[in-house]
């Protein structure tokens, strides 16, 4: 059973939020069984595409069944027909590139975890309010380690995820850990579209196990 609870340890724990799309089915399904093979226990799969409500249908149906202790959830929601498509879908989780206080109110009603986009300390507040158990700082590139530091003692207690373009390298990741984020996102950095469409599952499992050694020497 995924809760909104269990979900932020997961993520927490992992300190990494892995973020990805594809139109395949089943290259998605190897991305994602390569992903969990490198210990990886929470994953987003992005609303980006026309295939993606029937692509996560099935992911969900084999992860449910392969991968009972893995959270999968759905990205890139921007309103509540999407949101509740998804639900129906069985998501474990919802992360959006905005924020949207009613779908806040369905995945809450749902019992699951709402991660609502944020830029500036308006939105974090409307999310913070609502109880956002994380927040995704959007686009990270563009706000950058020290916009947290500046901003974050404002909202005591709340979970930060920063997502775009955050990269595989030391520095980068330890200064975001040290501004005070619970995990780093992490998409076309880590699951490349030369990775998916060259089904270079290898390549993958290096560039995941080279993130994951570098958030055990940080964290």
């Amino acid at each position: 059973m995924r809760t909104k609870e269990n979900t932020i340890q997961a993520i927490q724990k992992q300190g990494l939020l892995p973020l990805f799309f594809y139109e395949d089915a089943a290259v998605s399904l190897d991305i994602v069984r390569t992903l969990y093979k490198c210990g990886i226990r929470v994953i987003e799969y992005t609303n980006r595409g026309k295939e993606a409500l029937e692509n996560f249908r099935f992911l969900i149906d084999k992860v449910n069944a392969e991968m009972p202790d893995l959270h999968l959830g759905i990205g890139t929601i921007k309103n509540t027909t999407e949101a509740q498509a998804f639900l129906d879908a069985g998501t474990h989780f919802v992360v959006c590139p905005v924020i949207d206080p009613a779908v806040g109110d369905l995945i809450h009603d749902a019992g699951l975890l709402w991660i609502p986009g944020c830029y500036t300390p308006s939105e974090i507040n409307v999310a913070h309010q609502m109880g956002a158990g994380i927040i995704k700082m959007f686009p990270a590139n563009l706000l950058g380690p020290s916009y947290l530091s500046a901003i974050k003692d404002i909202f005591p207690g709340q979970l930060f995820v920063p997502t775009g373009g955050v990269e595989i390298e030391e520095e980068n990741i330890r200064n975001w850990f040290k501004a005070g984020v619970c995990a780093v996102g992490m998409g076309s950095k880590l699951v490349s579209k030369e990775i998916m469409a060259n089904k270079d599952y290898e390549r993958l499992t290096e560039m995941t196990n080279k993130t994951m050694e570098i958030l055990k020497k940080i964290k």
